[in-house]
């Protein structure tokens, strides 16, 4: 019975470093990406008055973090779900 959770605990936390890596890039993508490899192309475009590169540097990534971080808490639920470890 150990082995039985010793296995399940392992799925759980190798399904978790992969949703973390997944989330965690597109973070990653989006400040470094868009706010300073391709601020350049995206600066042609404008959203409100200032262009879309300087946007997403100064505001478009922390908007992106913080969606993230729901999109996180949701995944953790639906995890915690699928392997026992919710609260309820």
């Amino acid at each position: 019975m150990d082995l039985e959770k010793q296995k399940k605990s392992s799925a759980y936390w190798k399904e978790n470093l992969k949703y973390l890596s997944i989330l965690l890039g597109i973070w990653f993508a989006v400040s470094y990406g868009a706010g300073i490899l391709f601020k350049d192309a995206l600066d042609s475009i404008k959203i409100g008055g200032f262009k879309l590169g300087f946007w997403f540097a100064q505001q478009g990534a922390i908007y992106v973090f913080v969606i993230l971080i729901f999109v996180y808490v949701r995944l953790m639920n639906k995890l915690d779900e699928k392997y026992g470890y919710n609260e309820d």
